[in-house]
């Protein structure tokens, strides 16, 4: 029991609760965790023996309402209580400063969850952006190895792919300049000059290649064409005077 109720006070309390208007044990426990902010909850066991106690003493009296004691002020318990006015506005502060330290300790009990409460969602949300940034920092972490790795791919394939048209020029290349020589080769002189054309027919071949892969690494316009025409005519016509018996 609180210790606001000394010897005889809740006696006292429970005389002015039926004064009020007529109730149950269960109303009665109700109005008192009510009034002390539910901090002090008497028990049924407190409650009930001392109305039946005030009952035996004449002070109330009862009848059953729908299965439940309902409990009334009789005169007698009406004069008990105007006679103890005084002890009862005393009670009455007693009770209102009682309640005001707990209200107190309510609030402040609620200030400190409060602060607690933030505290944590504080260093929550602190956690929460610091992983965060942890998980974008691995996202991107992977993402740019994956980024590299591919470049690196890419940097191969390229690489491979290069070597594979230098091979296959190189071979395109042969090719060219065996055709060149085969086609120089035929027909014409008789079998005893055929070693000295096949050789002279390399030749060209050789020539032709070579002017032909220089001829590539610049640009080629139509008066250099003219010009490397007269140069060619000049120069087949010096072959021919070469050759001439």
């Amino acid at each position: 029991m609180s210790p606001v109720f000394g010897h005889g006070r809740l006696r006292l309390y429970l005389l002015k609760l039926l004064e009020e208007s007529p109730k149950h044990g269960y109303e009665v426990i109700r109005l008192l965790q009510d009034r002390f902010l539910g901090v002090y909850s008497p028990s049924p066991g407190t409650i009930y023996p001392r109305l039946a106690r005030l009952e035996e003493e004449g002070l109330v009296t009862h009848q059953v309402v729908d299965g439940k004691k309902v409990f009334t002020l009789t005169d007698k318990g009406r004069a008990e209580l105007n006679s103890r006015l005084d002890e009862l506005a005393e009670l009455e502060q007693e009770i209102t400063a009682s309640v005001q330290d707990i209200a107190r300790e309510v609030k402040e009990d609620v200030r400190q969850t409060v602060r607690s409460l933030r505290h944590e969602l504080t260093q929550m949300a602190k956690d929460i952006n610091q992983t965060g940034r942890r998980e974008s920092h691995d996202v991107w972490r992977e993402q740019k190895d994956e980024w590299k790795r591919q470049r690196q791919q890419q940097k191969e394939e390229w690489k491979r792919h290069k070597q594979q048209w230098r091979a296959e020029a190189e071979r395109w290349q042969r090719e060219w300049d065996r055709i060149w020589a085969e086609t120089w080769s035929l027909g014409g002189p008789p079998p005893s000059r055929g070693r000295a054309d096949a050789e002279f027919g390399q030749m060209l071949a050789e020539f032709v290649a070579q002017v032909q892969r220089e001829a590539h690494q610049g640009e080629i316009s139509e008066r250099a064409l003219d010009e490397c025409r007269s140069i060619l005519d000049e120069a087949a016509a010096r072959i021919r005077d070469t050759l001439r018996p």
